[in-house]
């Protein structure tokens, strides 16, 4: 009994005459190496990371916007070549049917051509009659067969029409639903990123977007430009510029184009399309198709497009003002025309 406290007592002298010879193992083990904390984002980093996700957004929703005008084009398109197949069909089974009317009148004089019976008569007037029959009748039936002729060749060439309107139709589908699905990933992004900020956060970054913009402004009005701006507006910028400012309040929606919401090109667009203006759905086509404008030349009711990918677009209402719907989150709003960076100036009318 004895010997086995004192057999105890040994291991147990042992194991901590081990633990105490290890230190630095033991530290080790306490001290287990955690990975670093990645460092927080300044919420300057915060602002640009999220209008860059806003951004990349409009330029996917001028891709989406461009594709379903596409889309409804081509499927117009194809509406009227269907049509014209229609046409064609019915055009061929007149002509069927007049070939057989053809054929019958035929038959009932007894099988025989009428060039036959020209030869069998010896009525000099009977003779001149049945020619002019035989010339008219040999003309009418080589029309007949040449338009038949081209009718089916028209019906060929539909046919391919529709093939490869189709075509193009899935083609335009694809492009819109890859778009939609990049401008909800980049929204839903942005959002992710500005709902991690606490409400005190919030309010500062809707400063600093607030301060961004007016420091560009500032920037922009220093250069002088609209000592020689004109202030007069044509009648027809007039009624753009009543219906877009009317629009002051409603929502930003991608894809939008009136009248409870508006994205930034379906503002511009509606603004003109009620002035009996119709111009091009997107930014970047308003700004590729529409007649540009030096800057130094800008009126009421021009259109100033923003940023090197013409992604975003407002309208100039003077006095160095313009209205535009900014971005998914915000509302059809009156901003600086030089608060964001500006590509160049078009002009519908």
């Amino acid at each position: 009994m004895n010997r086995r406290r004192h057999a105890t007592a040994a291991i147990t002298v042992i194991c901590a005459l081990t633990v105490l010879a290890s230190p630095a193992l033991t530290l080790q083990a306490a001290a287990a190496p955690y990975p670093p904390l990645p460092p927080k984002k300044t919420l300057e980093q915060v602002r640009e990371e999220i209008d860059t996700l806003y951004r990349q957004a409009a330029v996917a929703t001028d891709a989406y916007n461009l594709a379903e005008e596409q889309t409804k084009e081509q499927s117009a398109e194809l509406v009227e070549v269907a049509r014209m197949i229609v046409a064609g069909r019915e055009k061929i089974e007149d002509l069927k049917a007049k070939a057989g009317a053809a054929a019958r009148a035929q038959y009932r004089n007894g099988g025989l051509p009428e060039g036959a019976q020209l030869v069998l008569t010896d009525d000099p007037q009977l003779f001149l009659d049945a020619a002019g029959r035989l010339r008219d009748g040999a003309k009418a039936t080589t029309d007949l067969l040449g338009e038949m002729t081209r009718t089916q060749a028209q019906l060929d060439v539909y046919a391919k029409d529709a093939g490869a309107n189709w075509t193009k139709l899935e083609a335009h589908r694809i492009k819109q639903a890859q778009a939609k699905k990049q401008i909800n990933d980049k929204i839903a992004a942005a959002k992710k990123l500005e709902s991690e900020l606490a409400a005190e956060e919030r309010e500062r970054l809707r400063r600093l977007e607030e301060q961004e913009r007016q420091r560009a402004q500032t920037t922009w009005l220093g250069t002088g430009v609209l000592a020689g701006l004109s202030a007069t507006a044509t009648p027809e910028a007039k009624k753009a510029i009543a219906f877009a400012t009317a629009q002051i309040g409603k929502p930003y929606v991608w894809g939008a184009e009136g009248p409870d919401s508006f994205d930034c090109s379906g503002l511009t667009q509606s603004a003109w399309g009620a002035a009996g203006r119709p111009i091009p759905r997107t930014s970047q086509e308003q700004w590729r198709l529409l007649p540009r404008v030096d800057v130094k030349d800008m009126r009421p009711g021009d259109l100033i497009v923003y940023f090197k990918d013409a992604s975003h677009i407002g309208m100039y209402i003077g006095n160095g003002s313009m209205v535009h719907a900014p971005r998914p989150g915000r509302d059809v709003t009156i901003a600086g025309a030089g608060s964001m960076e500006i590509l160049g100036v078009v002009r519908p009318m």
